[in-house]
């Protein structure tokens, strides 16, 4: 069963650039990932689906049901985090998730006061009080207060720390393994690899692809950076797998795919005196991926 779909769904605000005729669907029961730079239209796509604001054209369904016409109904079922989040400044916390509560008409103390213990969050404060990643930790316990069956995210982790993004995917892997779907909406390449089974890419308005996971790592590329103390051998850029070669005197620039322990091999031969490997971010690999499709 398909808890998302969307056919050709199409937002535009007048003369500017919304999202332009997205079709994928999300399985029941999955962590799909939704990723694009930011102003790629994820956030618009997401306020289309639950009826914050109309499509253009097209049409969307959660949980078989069109969003717009049964909008109340399916919101019911769904836990929503925001990329912002505001509240009434005055309210305490848990004063804040109670109000929150009983919209579902379910009794969430338990629920609420488990959620705060992990995420380490005192209900007692006043929110006017608290930190920007204090706020985010609101909201997320908010979003799941009601056991929702599916989960929306749009760029859930920003102002959390390291450790208490971990502690949050934690609880999202729980929740999934319950059986909840969850839509995780990132522009950070890394925390999607994390969680997702498989993932939409979005840019401009526009689906580029749609992507199992490790179909995406296996075609990424490392960036890869290293200093020498002598002229590097012309033979070593022939190398499989080196491409957007950027040289200097000392300091040389590349992309790499392919097997690490081969590259590791060829810079031994080197003068090396440093090396730096990391991930490359995601508009270059949209960069990328754009250069190789054409």
């Amino acid at each position: 069963m398909n808890v998302i779909e969307l056919k050709q769904l199409t937002k535009r605000y007048g003369r500017a650039r919304g999202i332009e005729n997205l079709s994928f669907h999300v399985e029941e029961g999955e962590i799909f990932g939704f990723i694009g730079p930011n102003g790629a239209g994820k956030s618009t796509t997401i306020r289309t689906l639950l009826s914050l604001i109309y499509p253009t054209s097209g049409s969307a369904t959660i949980f078989g049901k069109d969003t717009v016409k049964y909008a109340p109904e399916i919101k019911k079922e769904i836990g929503y985090l925001p990329s912002e989040v505001f509240y009434y400044d005055n309210m305490k916390v848990k004063d804040l998730l109670k109000y929150s509560a009983r919209f579902y008409k379910k009794d969430c103390h338990r629920r609420m006061v488990g959620l705060a213990d992990q995420l380490n969050l005192d209900l007692d404060r006043k929110i006017d009080d608290l930190s920007f990643g204090n706020k985010k930790k609101v909201g997320i316990i908010q979003g799941l207060l009601h056991e929702p069956r599916l989960i929306i995210l749009d760029e859930p982790t920003g102002g959390l720390d390291p450790l208490m993004q971990q502690t949050f995917f934690e609880i999202l892997r729980l929740e999934n393994q319950k059986g909840t779907t969850i839509l995780f909406s990132s522009h950070i390449l890394s925390e999607v690899q994390k969680l997702c089974d498989r993932v939409a890419i979005i840019k401009e308005g526009q689906l580029v692809k749609v992507e199992k996971i490790s179909e995406l790592k296996a075609n990424s590329h490392k960036k890869v950076e290293i200093e020498t103390s002598g002229k590097i051998n012309e033979r070593f850029f022939e190398l499989s797998g080196i491409n957007h070669v950027e040289r200097g005197e000392h300091l040389t620039r590349f992309w790499f795919s392919g097997n690490m322990n081969t590259l590791l091999e060829q810079l031994t031969q080197l003068e090396l005196m440093n090396l730096w490997i990391e991930e490359p971010d995601l508009e270059e690999i949209f960069m990328h991926y754009y250069e190789k499709e054409r």
